[in-house]
Parts: structure tokens; sequence; C-alpha cells
């Protein structure tokens, strides 16, 4: 459908010419996306404040036969928060249905609109005694709704989950313009289909997720935070035994980075440092929460890392001994994706493989990433408690970066074949986007895919939800 100045004028009758943007220094923003590998052109941004406004918008879309892409914080990897390039696409942007409708610290959740930034909702749980436990590096920028169309994932799914275990119900506008009310407030109810899970995930390709209730958990204690130097995966992945079997529940964070990464954080971040006075080829940081007291958290992480220093699977470890070095600890795992972009350019993957053969998919990826790109600096790091790698391949020293750049899709099947072969995801917490569609196409089965189209067309028969993504 055309874009003519007559349905333009329909469009912002809904929400108001303020909450209409068209001016393209105004809409600019809401076109550049992370890294800056997907354009796009618009010529409509719309802005509702309601979810009655949301509900007229795509009627009205549906009517017309006009796409829709809806649009959070916009910090999304995969471009599905992006329009095409015909111009003729409306962008959707939740940021204004930003309300926190409520917090129930006794029933612990939260009802909160999609456009609430993450860390709005970290700060008034917190302030209602309360710990909601998604953490993510653009958590603040990125919004509840965002979060939970690409299900995101983060630091702490390892004790809590991914947004979709947070998520007990949705408020849900479908591309018809029907609210569909799925906000529960308990954890059992087992009256048929749970639907809020076809949306959570979805990538807004069935509708708009508008507000959601999102599980709380009691504030911790106290936190123990400690950085260790190791050899290798395979003493890793020991070591996150050790930690499991000393801190259960209370392990909330296990992270795995390698020295190359570490040198790339000191070297491009600003108040980064490496606490430990020798390099390791290795490094983990460990996070407990516990729920009874600080002494208790630290006593956790020291008993850990002793039995990791008497069965020689840790060289050196450091302990964080205040709030700020627990900071400026986590400051270096969540910095290690920007820092790459000074060493020019980069081939990123984020995919989860069974956590007990994360060394053994390291190993074979990297030999196969060497020997197409020999000099190509692996940096292969993330949330080894779940699976989930940032299998990320900065360019060689002195390349090419276009010419690096240009082999992105090679790299990926290589990469992403070998992910196949451990029965594991290429998409791990970003999303699919329109940067994974082929793959996904060449990853899920027949039948799965078919199912997949089916609930498409059956929720979105006009074919106006995010057109271009996942699907």
């Amino acid at each position: 459908m055309t874009l003519t100045p007559d349905l333009v004028e329909r469009f912002v009758a809904i929400v108001g010419e303020k909450n209409a943007l068209s001016d393209p220094h105004d809409i600019e923003p809401y076109l550049i996306e992370p890294r800056e590998k997907f354009g796009g052109r618009t010529s409509l941004v719309l802005r509702p404040s309601e979810v009655e406004e949301v509900s007229s918008i795509l009627k009205l879309a549906t009517e017309t036969g006009t796409a829709i892409i809806p649009q959070g914080g916009n910090t999304g990897l995969v471009g599905g928060q992006m329009p095409d390039d015909s111009g003729q696409q409306v962008i959707l942007s939740l940021s204004r249905l930003n309300r926190i409708r409520a917090i129930d610290p006794s029933g612990n959740l939260a009802i909160v609109e999609a456009g609430v930034v993450l860390t709005m909702l970290q700060e008034a749980a917190e302030n209602a005694g309360r710990l909601f436990p998604l953490s993510l590096g653009s958590e603040g920028s990125c919004q509840i709704g965002g979060n939970l169309s690409s299900n995101a994932g983060g630091t702490a799914v390892l004790a809590y989950g991914n947004t979709r275990e947070l998520c007990l119900g949705v408020e849900v506008v479908l591309p018809t313009g029907e609210i569909l009310n799925d906000l529960r407030y308990v954890k059992k109810d087992n009256t048929g289909y749970d639907l809020k899970d076809l949306f959570v995930g979805a990538e807004g390709t069935l509708g708009v997720i508008t507000a959601a209730v999102m599980k709380l958990f009691p504030l911790p204690k106290g936190k123990g935070v400690a950085y260790a130097g190791l050899a290798s995966p395979e003493d890793a992945l020991k070591l996150l035994s050790v930690a499991q079997s000393h801190a259960g529940p209370s392990l909330t964070g296990f992270e795995l980075m390698p020295r190359i990464g570490v040198e790339f954080s000191v070297a491009h971040t600003d108040g980064v440092r490496d606490p430990l006075e020798a390099p390791h080829n290795w490094y983990v940081l460990i996070d407990i929460s516990s729920s009874r007291s600080a002494e208790d958290a630290r006593e956790t992480i020291e008993a850990i890392l002793v039995e990791a220093y008497e069965t020689g699977l840790v060289e050196d470890a450091a302990i964080a001994d205040s709030t700020a070095q627990e900071k400026s600890f986590w400051h270096m795992r969540e910095a290690m994706s920007h820092a790459q972009r000074p060493e020019g350019g980069s081939i990123k993957h984020d995919i989860s493989v069974p956590v007990a053969r994360i060394p053994e998919f390291i190993a074979e990826a990297d030999a196969a990433v060497l020997e197409l790109i020999p000099g190509a600096r692996i940096v292969s790091f993330g949330h080894m408690g779940d699976g989930n790698l940032h299998y990320n391949i900065s360019q060689p020293v002195g390349a090419d970066k276009e010419a690096f750049l240009a082999r992105w899709s090679e790299v990926n099947k290589r990469v992403h074949d070998i992910v196949r072969s451990y029965k594991g995801s290429i998409s791990a917490e970003h999303g699919i986007g329109q940067l994974k569609r082929k793959e996904m196409s060449e990853t899920k089965s027949p039948v799965a895919l078919d199912l997949m189209r089916r609930i498409k067309k059956s929720f979105d028969p006009a074919g106006i939800m995010n057109p271009g993504k996942v699907i």
C-alpha cells in the first residue's frame, strides 16, 4: 500500500500531530541501529501513549495493507526493529507507553507498559525491596516490550531464566486492532494454551505487546563477585561444576572471557583494568547472590576458590571487596563487545551449545575460522553457565575492513554448521530479525517452519506486522 498524504493524515489523527514524526531530522534516530548494519527508510513514525491508540493504528493498517514496524529502544542487533528501503513502512514507537502500572511486593510482580526502560523497572523494583533480575548491556535504553519481543537473555539467565521465564502474562494488540488482555497475576494457571508464549520472542510479527506482568524476586542480602584466571575452557567447565556444587541457586553469573577480550576491554574502555598481576589464557567472572548475608556470599566465593586452587583449576583470582569493585569486574565483561570496534571489523555470532561441549565447540570453531581467515582474532566470550557464547571474530591486524566484513556470510555458515552439529542454536538471545532469516530456514525442521507460517497467517493474514522479519 502506498503511504499517500490522505492515509498519513488518518494515521496522524490517531496520535495527534506532535506524536507523529515526518521530518527527516526527527525520524533519523529511529533509523540508526547499534551495528549500523541495517539501513531503512520511512516517512512516518507514530508514537502512541495508550493501548487504544495502538489498536486504532493496527486496525487502520490492516484495512489499508500498511506495514507496521514496532520499535522499542532500538537496541536490537539483528535488524528486527528496522523498516525496509521502500519508505512505505510505518515505524510504531512504543516509547510513550512507559508507565509502571503497579508494583506488588507481596505478590512479587510488576505490571509495566512496553515502553518502560529496563533500568526504570530495576530501580522501581529495588525501591519496593524487590529485584527484577534481567540485566543487559543496553539496559539504560532498551525497553520491556523489546525485551519480551526478542526474549532477551543477559547475564542472569543462569539463575533466573530468559525474559520469557520472567513474564506471567501480556497485553497485546492484534493486527486486527483487537486487544488481548492476558495479564495474568498468578504463577499457576492451567487454563488451556499459554498465549503469551506466542508473542514473547515473536519480534513483533504477530502483534504488538503493550504491557506485561513481570516477576520480581526478593533482593539479595549479600553479593560476592570473583574474577579468576585459568588455563583453558576445559578448566572453566570444571570450575563451573565446583561453583554449582557450593552455591547451588545462589550462583547468578558465570562468564567466560578470553585473554584477547580482556586486552581489548582494558585498551579501549575508560576505567577498566585487569585486577590480576599476570596474564592468563582465559578468565571467568563468578557472581554469587546470597539470600542470607554478605558474609555468606563471601564465604561461598572463598569456598569455591579454595577448592579450585587445591585442584589446580585456577591460576590466580581476585575477590571484589566493595560494590565499586564488583561493578568494575562486571564492567570489563560488559565492555568486551564494544571494545572490539576500535580493532576494526568484527563478524558476530550469538550461539548456544550444550554447556558440557563448550570447550569442544571453541576448539573446533577456532580451527575452522583460522583455516578460513588466517590471523583472525577470535573473541569468544559470554554466559558459559547457560551455554551461550558471543563468538566474535575481529579482523586480522592490518587487514582491509570491508574485505573482511564481506566474508560475514561465509564465516557465519561455517560457524553455524558446527553449532548445528552440536544440536545448538544459531540465535541464543538476540533473535532472528533480518540477519538470520535464511539460516533459520536451514535450521528449523520443515514441520516447525510450516507451523510458524500457519500461525503467522492466522494472526496476520494481511501481512502487515513487521514483514521481512523472522518468517
